[in-house]
């Protein structure tokens, strides 16, 4: 069977296949500043889709074609901020990233961990809640394999497998909200009881 002749990919299609990419990425980075705006406003509550296609300038179908809903916004937004986190402690400079001793990186990185959990804290209580064992997932696991790696070099005969749990547990985001909110209890002091926390297990 006779095909018919396909039209050729010209530099004309080329640019605006190009074109589109950059307009999609442009209007991606637009929402996701435009919902983080009213998260920081706002609250978690705050975030409809219409008042962020609004903000950003573009459709509400847009966004949903792009989200799927409002949830999916929602983690759009910590993946982003997730990336950003997990790329400073894995290949940033030091001491959070590679360059410094085990014990100063584990005590920057409990320090930015603490920071970028209250950033997101409400998107995060929102996802470390949606059941049973989700606050176990893909980041979890990341800053767990890192810290015991850490833990591992400053003490090879520790139950690193273990303290790296202990050491995060503290950071979980309910038990965050309560304390910051409802107990009065400020972020450096968390932050310097994680220190007090790491020392116990590094001897340091």
């Amino acid at each position: 069977m006779r095909r018919e002749p396909t039209e050729p990919e010209t530099a004309t299609t080329k640019g605006a296949g190009r074109r589109e990419r950059t307009d999609a990425a442009r209007n991606r980075a637009k929402i996701l500043a435009a919902a983080e705006g009213i998260v920081a406003t706002q609250g978690v509550q705050g975030l409809s889709m219409a008042d962020v296609a609004a903000a950003a300038g573009v459709g509400v179908g847009t966004l949903y074609r792009r989200f799927g809903d409002r949830s999916g916004l929602a983690y759009a937004l910590i993946d982003a901020r997730e990336r950003e986190f997990q790329a400073a402690f894995i290949e940033g400079p030091p001491p959070l990233g590679p360059g410094a001793e085990p014990g100063e990186r584990a005590r920057a990185f409990l320090r930015a961990l603490t920071d970028r959990t209250v950033e997101q804290l409400d998107l995060l209580l929102m996802a470390e809640t949606a059941g049973p064992l989700a606050r176990f997932g893909g980041a979890y696991e990341a800053y767990h394999g890192h810290l015991a790696m850490l833990i591992g070099r400053l003490r090879p005969e520790a139950d690193a497998y273990c303290l790296a749990d202990a050491l995060l547990a503290p950071l979980a985001a309910p038990l965050l909200v309560h304390r910051l909110r409802d107990g009065g209890v400020g972020v450096e002091r968390v932050k310097a009881a994680l220190d007090e926390l790491l020392s116990g297990i590094t001897g340091d």
